[in-house]
């Protein structure tokens, strides 16, 4: 039985029917809520919608898209203080969906940098969305390519991620993603210091794109982390003869590295423009200036 008034704060009061909800969604451990969840606890769709907008309105619920909220548990405290977790929004918008490329980079330490736009991974066509605060863009992926999330707990939620592996493999797909290819470049520094190559193999056979495989040979090797023997070996081994891969502008320009022989790719960037953000390397060229 229920009290007639279950209070959290003068903030966030509750009548009896909300705090049933709040109580049962609390017991639930949900996160993500739906009026469905609420016409289940209250036996009655009418008293749900009631319920629903006034646990919004009283910063218990917070709107997402499309019916979908993320509840606000007691845990938050008393004020009315609204959703600051960008991901867990950001993951909750679509369904299947996970955080990749630059973000996840940013969620792994692969980068100092924090990207001011979520990036999305999805299975369809979605417009970008501006959702308290957070401006969130969402990507199509081919289904072969929509593979390799984990959840992580981001916070007080559970967040699906792309794996450390999957995240670099991301990025060397889709460089516009992470933040250019300067930033491709320490992305892939930091993340050959810490993750498996053999993960990191895996997942980029499985994406299936040469392009891909043929910037991680480069930059591995120009970032001064090459990849083990075994690994270059078998990468080199699932790249066809004479295939011919890009990283970079669209046009060269001089002073541009240019053609790599090694791994087949036309690189469209300077030596200096490459390594600016690869603290290492940047240390190197500072040593050898001087």
């Amino acid at each position: 039985m229920f009290n007639a008034t279950f209070t959290v704060s003068d903030t966030r009061t509750l009548g009896r029917a909300e705090a049933r909800v709040v109580l049962s969604l609390r017991e639930q451990n949900k996160s993500l809520v739906r009026l469905a969840d609420l016409t289940a606890i209250l036996e009655s769709e009418k008293s749900a919608k009631v319920v629903l907008r006034a646990l919004v309105r009283k910063g218990w619920l917070c709107r997402v898209i499309g019916g979908k909220y993320l509840f606000q548990p007691p845990e938050r405290g008393p004020d009315k203080l609204g959703e600051n977790n960008a991901l867990a929004i950001a993951a909750a918008v679509v369904e299947p969906s996970y955080i990749g490329w630059w973000s996840a980079a940013a969620w792994y330490g692969f980068t100092t940098q924090t990207p001011a736009t979520v990036f999305v991974a999805v299975t369809r066509q979605v417009p970008p969305r501006n959702i308290e605060g957070t401006d969130i863009r969402f990507i199509k992926l081919h289904p072969r390519k929509f593979f390799g999330a984990e959840p992580c707990q981001v916070y007080d939620r559970s967040v699906l991620i792309s794996s450390p592996s999957k995240t670099v493999v991301d990025c060397l797909d889709r460089p516009d993603l992470a933040g250019g290819v300067p930033e491709l470049a320490r992305i892939v520094h930091s993340a050959l210091g810490s993750i498996d190559p053999e993960a990191l193999l895996t997942d980029i056979l499985r994406l299936d794109t040469h392009v891909a495989a043929q910037r991680l040979g480069f930059l591995a090797d120009a970032v001064g982390r090459p990849l083990p023997a075994a690994i270059r070996t078998r990468l080199r081994g699932a790249l066809p003869k004479n295939f011919r891969a890009r990283l970079g502008r669209s046009v060269s320009r001089e002073g541009d590295l240019g053609f790599n022989a090694d791994w087949g790719v036309t690189v469209n960037v300077s030596e200096a423009e490459l390594l600016a953000e690869v603290p290492r390397m940047m240390v190197k060229t500072s040593n050898a200036a001087t």
